[in-house]
């Protein structure tokens, strides 16, 4: 079975269909206005009636409101909101029950101490997503193009699927799955030519190595 792959970061339609055409699962969509990937509400409204109706929507928030994850959701139809924050297993529960989504919860990881953490989240989640830490200094929980041990994945027990970012681009992917045994994969900064901007070729590169991971 080929790896399945998360394309997050995306802001156009071009790149939104291209993704989905080499066979993008999911689609992520980030409302964080401090990442070079930032989509207002505004932009996604517009995106929306472009967007393929092969994969699923994903936004992703950072400690954000509850009315602003609703005009998010309602602006882009998501199938699932993922947090990336200090979010709570209440918080959870009120977006799940609320809006009807599904809701991934991201990881920063340094050491294994950080994955167990995650398994507290288990009953309340859909998904986890594992990235690496953020560097010192970084503005940004994600897509710092970093990563961290992935042999740290092998084996876990975590009761939810969860997704491996961090760093991610065509040429490691294949020993990234090796290493952790992950079957989903987030990548963002890996398939740009600069931060927020989205390379056609190197997403269809990083698409063609997953469908031959094996």
């Amino acid at each position: 079975m080929s790896v399945r792959v998360k394309v997050c970061g995306i802001r156009d339609a071009v790149h939104a269909n291209l993704a989905a055409f080499y066979g993008a699962r999911w689609l992520g969509f980030v409302f964080f206005d401090r990442s070079p990937r930032h989509l207002t509400l505004g932009e996604a409204r517009a995106l929306r009636p472009h967007l393929p109706r092969s994969t699923e929507r994903v936004g992703v928030f950072v400690n954000e409101d509850h009315d602003m994850i609703e005009a998010a959701v309602d602006a882009l139809d998501l199938d699932w909101v993922q947090l990336h924050g200090d979010e709570t297993p209440e918080d959870v529960i009120a977006l799940k029950d609320d809006f009807g989504v599904s809701v991934i919860k991201a990881f920063g990881v340094r050491d294994a101490a950080d994955i167990k953490a995650a398994k507290a989240f288990a009953p309340y989640v859909d998904a986890f997503l594992f990235d690496a830490k953020p560097p010192e200094g970084a503005t940004l929980p994600g897509g710092n193009a970093v990563s961290f041990p992935w042999e740290l994945m092998q084996g876990q027990t975590l009761g939810r699927p969860w997704l491996l970012a961090g760093g991610l681009t065509a040429e490691n992917l294949p020993e990234a799955v090796k290493a952790s045994g992950a079957i989903a994969v987030d990548v963002s900064s890996g398939v740009e030519s600069a931060p927020g901007q989205k390379s056609s070729d190197k997403i269809e590169a990083f698409l063609r190595a997953a469908k031959a991971v094996r």
